[in-house]
């Protein structure tokens, strides 16, 4: 059994979702790689607040998996930006499950760093609104 953790207080809810069935692999866990789709979304929306536009994600730097999910968790992605640049936003992602008939219980399942590029209408990148590094997410 896994000890229960506290969820951050220095970063913000961007996600919450609750996989499928059809989510899961042959050992009834959810897929890594679902898990992953899903830390790409959660990891973009503190980016695309920052970018006024179109924006594509360019590196993870590391992904972590640290417990199963299953069907029936309910996974809360939390993120913060951890890096501006002239075009690109890095970004930390946690995700934390409150697993089946454990209300407000949370297990850390993984973790994400991962870069996003701001990019034009023809996928070029492209410098970041004036002010963005001055916002804070």
């Amino acid at each position: 059994m896994t000890t229960p953790v506290a969820l951050p207080q220095d970063m913000e809810l961007v996600l919450k979702v609750a996989p499928m069935p059809k989510d899961s692999n042959i050992n009834g866990d959810i897929f890594g790689g679902w898990v992953m789709a899903q830390v790409d979304v959660a990891g973009s929306i503190l980016p695309a607040r920052l970018a006024g536009g179109r924006l594509a994600t360019v590196a993870v730097k590391e992904f972590i998996f640290k417990q199963p999910v299953q069907v029936g968790d309910l996974l809360s992605f939390y993120a913060k930006v951890t890096r501006i640049g002239r075009t690109s936003v890095q970004v930390f992602v946690e995700v934390f499950a409150e697993r089946r008939y454990q209300h407000g219980q949370y297990v850390k399942v993984t973790e994400a760093t991962l870069t996003y590029v701001a990019i034009d209408d023809n996928g070029r990148p492209r410098p970041l609104p004036t002010g963005a590094e001055g916002i804070r997410c």
